[in-house]
């Protein structure tokens, strides 16, 4: 029975530095004081941000050792937690950006490989970005049952590709989560827009929670960590400051919004993702 499902999305300004980042979120979780069925939502590169590829690898040999003090978390608080991406063991020379699911017991009930490798030269200062150098993409578009509705997982550049939220939709996906962590210049022209239109055209909730800020490394990423209705409608955004944003998500009227307009059933372009 559809019911009001409380969201926090998360916006951090990661170091690179894990253990300091678990420690803010610890420190975030605690302040919160959640008292109620909740799913919590971290963004991209949460626990480390853009470390070099020689780190990156050496963090995702220990990555179960992330998640098991993630399900410390869950049990403690007793919450659903996206775990935006942790990097994880793919090749020698190669990982995944993977987007764990847990439940409040504690469990992994949901794993999402990144897609879409952001490869972009962005006016930012940055020189570029070749995610693809030493990250795996991934091939599996993910939905998962639970206690607040039907999610589907995705990550920061999946954003700009249609067709997989469309699949997700296929799927029945009724909250769309999209962990990021976007420059300031790709965010400030297309992040609300594309957002916005994830939304409207697959009449989903939208949880993305973003990066902020100057990083350790001189990176600097947009913010304005959001969640949408699927009517489009801004419910919350955590704008430029570093903390966390919620929102009493309506599935009823979710689902009187797909009654009254069915555009799933009119949908005549139907993905081929599995084909």
């Amino acid at each position: 029975m559809p019911f009001n499902a409380r969201v926090i999305a998360v916006q951090m300004c990661s170091g690179m530095e894990p253990e300091q980042n678990f420690r803010q979120l610890e420190q975030w979780l605690e302040q919160s004081h959640l008292n109620e069925p909740t799913l919590v939502c971290l963004p991209e590169c949460w626990l480390a941000f853009m470390q070099d590829a020689k780190q990156s690898l050496q963090l995702a040999e220990h990555y179960q050792y992330w998640l098991e003090r993630l399900g410390e978390l869950c049990r403690r608080y007793r919450i659903w937690l996206s775990a935006g991406t942790i990097a994880t063991k793919g090749s020698e020379d190669g990982y995944y950006a993977a987007s764990f699911l847990l439940n409040e017991a504690g469990e992994v009930v949901g794993r999402y490989n990144k897609i879409h490798l952001f490869d972009a030269d962005v006016a930012d200062g940055s020189g570029g970005y070749r995610e693809s150098r030493f990250t795996i993409a991934g091939n599996e578009v993910v939905v998962v049952d639970s206690p607040f509705g039907k999610i589907g997982l995705s990550i920061c550049y999946d954003l700009r590709f249609a067709g997989l939220y469309q699949t997700m939709r296929d799927l029945g996906a009724e909250i769309l989560l999209v962990p990021s962590a976007f420059t300031t210049v790709t965010g400030a022209a297309h992040w609300l827009p594309l957002l916005q239109a994830r939304a409207i055209e697959n009449q989903c909730f939208v949880v993305a929670p973003a990066q902020y800020g100057t990083h350790e490394n001189g990176r600097k990423t947009y913010g304005h960590s959001l969640i949408l209705s699927p009517w489009g409608d801004v419910l919350a955004d955590a704008k430029q400051q570093l903390g966390v944003i919620s929102a009493e998500l309506d599935l009823t009227q979710l689902h009187k919004l797909r009654t009254d307009m069915p555009v799933q059933v009119h949908n005549r372009f139907k993905s081929e993702f599995y084909e």
